[in-house]
């Protein structure tokens, strides 16, 4: 069997988990970074897993534009995993309808919680930084061995029924609670030239391409889709907001999140 895993990360937190994934099944997966390459003939996989971190509740843009823009799939199996800091809202929902849509036959589903990557967030001193906790760890676990069994199953030529995540209630009534999930939620961005070393950081880390240096870095607010990987990123925090300035950075993994994820 042969696979790929098409994920986004905005600063690290997916990745890894698709990391420990890859290394967990032990097959031929070859992972494909959205932001960052071109995504793959997936005619040319038996199985395709979409990851996705949470934003704003749900999947990011750049992720939903992925799955509006794959070719039909004729019913090809596909699994799907997600992160999430605080509430994992409806993104597997609004992932297995995406892909299913496309014609594939999702056959399995996770959200494992991470610690949070949402400045906001982590002012509020919400960070989730003792997370994934063990129980956390065992569902993923399980959810690992499942999958296997399903790639398993496929290899020996069953037929393997169609998956239906398992929604909670304050997952599917949260987004609706929540005050702004407006993707331009993050504001107008500012520079603190007194700190700012032009090094690029922040353009190259936009998934958007919605910053420039000229020679100052310069926001295409019009592209920003407020995934504050720019601010979050910055290794000088010269980045602000109206609504935050120098405080609730999320710069990647901890050490003892990578720990946690170790084999």
């Amino acid at each position: 069997m042969k696979g790929a895993i098409c994920y986004y990360s905005a600063t690290g937190n997916t990745k890894l988990v698709v990391d420990h994934l890859v290394r967990r099944l032990g097959g031929a997966f070859d992972r494909c970074d959205i932001a960052r390459q071109p995504a793959p003939d997936l005619s040319k996989y038996d199985i395709i897993g979409f990851a996705s971190p949470v934003e704003r509740m749900a999947e990011p843009h750049i992720v939903a534009e992925l799955m509006r823009s794959l070719p039909p799939a004729s019913g090809k199996p596909a699994f799907l995993l997600a992160t999430y800091g605080a509430i994992a809202g409806r993104i597997l929902v609004n992932l297995s309808d995406a892909a299913k849509a496309k014609g594939f036959k999702v056959v399995e589903s996770h959200a494992l919680h991470v610690p949070e990557s949402y400045p906001p967030m982590i002012a509020l001193g919400l960070d989730s930084s003792d997370q994934p906790a063990p129980q956390h760890l065992r569902d993923f676990d399980d959810f690992i061995d499942r999958l296997k069994a399903v790639i398993a199953d496929l290899a020996a030529g069953h037929v393997i029924e169609e998956y239906i995540p398992r929604q909670r209630l304050r997952n599917t009534l949260a987004p609706k609670l929540a005050r702004d999930l407006s993707p331009r939620a993050m504001g107008p961005k500012f520079i603190d030239q007194a700190l700012c070393t032009k090094c690029g950081v922040c353009v190259e880390c936009c998934p958007y391409e919605a910053i420039k240096l000229a020679p100052w870095p310069v926001f295409d607010e019009t592209r920003c889709r407020s995934c504050w990987a720019c601010y979050n990123l910055c290794p000088e925090k010269a980045i602000f907001t109206r609504m935050l300035h120098g405080k609730g950075h999320y710069t990647g993994p901890s050490e003892e999140f990578k720990r946690k994820l170790a084999i």
